[in-house]
């Protein structure tokens, strides 16, 4: 037993070991890391490769479109327990021995839904590359959802669910989303609920798992030790004994309601969490890249944001808030979020408001457009400096169809934004107001609200432009 224990501890090191010098060589090699190629199967399944030989590891991710958008509407929570059970037992192995024949190998499988999507993703040493594809086939084609397994993991979904209803963040969301899409997939919570998820059944994740888990929808990136040919042998043997085309139930493509309201939960937290938005613009949209640069301008993360500025460092009001867009299949966002103290809770609605308004009204400054190309231009590399994250962002480019060549142009499509773009699209994409969600202590002093609740919705003399609605 010892043994096994010290053999187990030294292969999980020495796959620690590896993935740092992952991130050496091609942190040290940006450019080959991300050559990348599209490859096709035999059986017709693509997949774009980016090849690399300097360690000898293997990174893959792959999505499925569906998600939790594909619950039924009485029981949502389904997509996540089926992907969270693809991994515990599958074919002739049961979930104990499924999750030994992984650990032994050192291999990492994860499979999780989204709104939109179910994802995957798997790593492994070379060495361990066959083994890991088989074990990967068997979650993907035949996973068993045994009563054992079935109950632990609702059970497991059951406790966050009981968490999640003291937690700020999880309330503040949840209503959110709720009054954003009444009636609709994306106002189901993703997690399932404290009444839906015991209402959950082994045949409805066999019937949700034959639906969604289909060739027609699948997106495949893979990075690392791996040529062209063994690749696509992999991919018949992975993904091609699925069905070819999933089942999927219509969506309508809807725009956020509410906007310009404000509702709030009071809960007996050190402080109250603000979570605010409104409509978006699509990825698709050629005015995509100009609100992106936009958004980061506004409270896209940076230490030079206006919301930062205005709501951190000039009045203290927050430790952080950020804003940032959200696309989505059949909606387009733009999402922010903060916390502060209960009796201060007005007054940062009231700045974020403003800054907004006056971001609609006149855009950006010159020298706000050249640093915020400047950064989203030169950190773009972060994102690709692991074989994870660029199998990630390959999966990304290709759900979001922005064609094998983006890596390479996105530069030069952020730096053709201009100054009048930024202030045209900026009026489009925060002229229409928010709905804004609290939860916190009730406050003990409060300031004068009518700043803020006049704020929250667009002036009377501009109402929203056509393009805040999602087409």
């Amino acid at each position: 037993m010892i043994a096994v224990q010290r053999s187990l501890l030294l292969k999980t090191a020495a796959a620690l070991l590896l993935a740092f010098a992952v991130q050496i060589a091609v942190a040290m090699n940006p450019a080959r890391a991300t050559t990348i190629e599209r490859i096709v199967s035999p059986g017709g399944i693509e997949a774009w490769l980016v090849r690399d030989s300097a360690v000898p590891l293997v990174s893959m991710e792959f999505a499925f479109h569906g998600g939790a958008s594909q619950d039924p509407a009485d029981k949502p929570g389904v997509a996540t327990m089926m992907a969270a059970l693809l991994d515990e037992g599958a074919g002739d192995l049961d979930s104990a021995t499924f999750a030994d024949r992984l650990e032994r190998k050192a291999i990492e499988l994860r499979i999780r839904a989204g709104r939109d999507t179910i994802r995957g993703a798997l790593r492994t040493l070379s060495d361990n590359r066959g083994e890991a594809f088989e074990l990967l086939r068997l979650a993907l084609n035949a996973p068993r959802f045994d009563a054992e397994p079935v109950e632990r993991i609702r059970a497991q979904m059951m406790a966050g669910l009981r968490r999640a209803t003291t937690s700020p963040e999880d309330i503040a969301s949840r209503r959110w989303w709720e009054t954003a899409f009444p009636g609709h997939a994306y106002g189901r919570p993703v997690n399932g609920s404290l009444d839906s998820v015991p209402t959950i059944t082994a045949d409805d994740l066999r019937t949700y798992h034959k639906r969604i888990l289909a060739r027609g929808t699948l997106k495949i990136g893979i990075v690392g030790d791996i040529d062209a040919e063994a690749a696509k042998t992999m991919l018949d043997q992975v993904f091609g004994g699925l069905p070819a085309k999933a089942k999927l139930n219509n969506v309508v493509t809807m725009a956020p309601q509410g906007l310009g309201q404000r509702i709030s939960e009071t809960l007996a937290v050190p402080q109250a969490v603000v979570l605010f938005g409104g409509s978006g613009i699509p990825r698709e949209d050629p005015d995509f890249m100009a609100a992106y640069v936009v958004n980061h301008i506004l409270g896209g993360g940076s230490f030079s944001s206006r919301l930062y500025r205005e709501v951190r460092e000039t009045r203290g009001l927050a430790y952080s808030v950020y804003n940032s867009l959200v696309w989505l299949d059949h909606a387009a966002l733009f999402m922010g979020a903060t916390a502060t103290r209960a009796d201060r809770v007005d007054e940062s609605i009231a700045i974020i408001s403003a800054e907004i308004h006056r971001m609609a009204e006149e855009g950006p400054t010159e020298d706000e457009l050249k640093n915020a190309k400047a950064y989203l231009t030169s950190s773009y590399a972060l994102g690709l400096d692991t074989s994870t994250k660029i199998a990630t962002q390959l999966v990304q480019i290709q759900l979001d169809d922005l064609g094998i060549g983006y890596i390479d142009r996105r530069a030069g499509l952020i730096d053709a934004v201009t100054l009048a773009d930024t202030r045209r699209v900026a009026k489009r994409l925060f002229g229409g107001g928010m709905l804004v969600s609290t939860v916190g202590p009730a406050a003990t002093s409060v300031p004068a609200p009518s700043a803020a609740g006049t704020l929250l919705a667009p002036p009377a003399a501009q109402p929203p432009a056509s393009g805040n609605t999602v087409r």
